[in-house]
């Protein structure tokens, strides 16, 4: 978004909101979040025991850190902006970071699962993040948060409606806003927003069965052709800030302009990217989608991480969360 931080990088990601907390909270502790992107790393890398690694492509390694990285924005703007006693602080601003990071943690098959690809957990992926969360949080010091936490990741997602989300504190419910608004802007205020979409999501949605041809026993498919969904694509952005953005969140996207000093790149982001997908409509062709996006999946991650430093902690005793026997496709993921 400021073409200043790698966000296909787990170490530049994790230096990048430590640098905002650190500005923001004077002497917070960031082992706990160091640790996260250690992790963070090594199961969407295959290297975590148990786990074979990411195999989405529109849910990649890259959204997830994107989406942590614009929560550590949020975060700051929001309590630069707020009265103190409003103020989140450096525990839920690096609970609400960690969950940002696991949000689709929910993704990645595990041993165990008989899915072929991630993409077939679609519509139950925010309650395996969850479940992920729960037995993750205990391991860096966050075990009386850890149900809040499964809770509040369900504001990322549509399997619980917005409104029965049992959050009651009006600060964790202050991160769920912001944890959802940073989700969507990471992936609507994308550079290769539109191409990814077409390229990505499509191929995602075909897996759990919401485009495509019906399948017996299958949810009934949204989106007939990858035209179909480029076409409807203005119009489910417009909802989204309708119901969600500017709806049920309550304009938190409006915290970012503490934090960038007046501007919002993420919004100016998103409306370049309606205003093209709404021309090439207008135009009849979706020839101007000529971006080339670049997937950070298990194979990808390993060899951004190799190049610089594999995680040491790949086992011991804060190690794996969840299933403990390596599946035999865990290297090759």
């Amino acid at each position: 978004m400021t073409d200043r931080v790698c966000i296909s990088n787990p170490a530049k990601v994790c230096d990048a909101v430590s640098a905002i907390f650190q500005a923001r909270y004077p002497g917070i502790e960031l082992e706990a979040l160091d640790h996260a992107f250690t992790t963070f790393g090594e199961l969407y890398a295959g290297w975590l025991p148990g786990y074979f690694g990411c195999d989405t492509w529109y849910h990649d390694a890259q959204h997830s850190l994107d989406c942590a990285l614009a929560m550590a924005r949020l975060l700051d703007g929001h309590d630069r902006s707020v009265a103190a006693d409003q103020r989140l602080g450096p525990r839920r601003a690096i609970l609400g970071v960690v969950i940002a990071l696991f949000h689709d943690a929910g993704y990645i098959r595990h041993a165990g699962d008989a899915a072929a690809n991630g993409a077939e957990f679609t519509l139950t992926h925010v309650k395996r993040s969850a479940e992920f969360l729960k037995h993750y949080l205990p391991q860096i010091g966050y075990a009386a948060e850890a149900g809040l936490a499964s809770r509040v990741v369900h504001f990322t997602g549509y399997e619980i409606a917005l409104e029965r989300i049992e959050v009651s504190h009006p600060h964790d419910r202050m991160m769920g806003f912001l944890l959802g608004t940073a989700d969507v802007l990471a992936q609507t205020a994308d550079r290769c927003y539109l191409e990814k979409c077409r390229d990505y999501l499509y191929r995602e949605f075909e897996f759990c069965g919401l485009a495509g041809e019906h399948r017996e026993g299958g949810p009934t498919p949204v989106y007939r052709s990858v035209g179909d969904l480029l076409t409807r694509t203005p119009d489910y952005n417009h909802k989204l800030w309708e119901e969600r953005l500017d709806g049920y969140f309550g304009g938190a996207h409006h915290y970012l302009e503490a934090h960038f000093d007046g501007r919002n790149p993420y919004r100016e982001s998103v409306i370049a990217n309606l205003a093209r997908i709404g021309a090439m409509i207008e135009g009849g062709s979706f020839d101007g989608l000529r971006l080339r996006p670049h997937v950070v999946g298990a194979s990808e991650l390993r060899a951004i991480l190799t190049r610089g430093q594999r995680p040491a902690r790949a086992t011991g005793k804060a190690a794996a969360r969840g299933p403990r026997q390596t599946p035999s496709r865990a290297k090759a993921a």
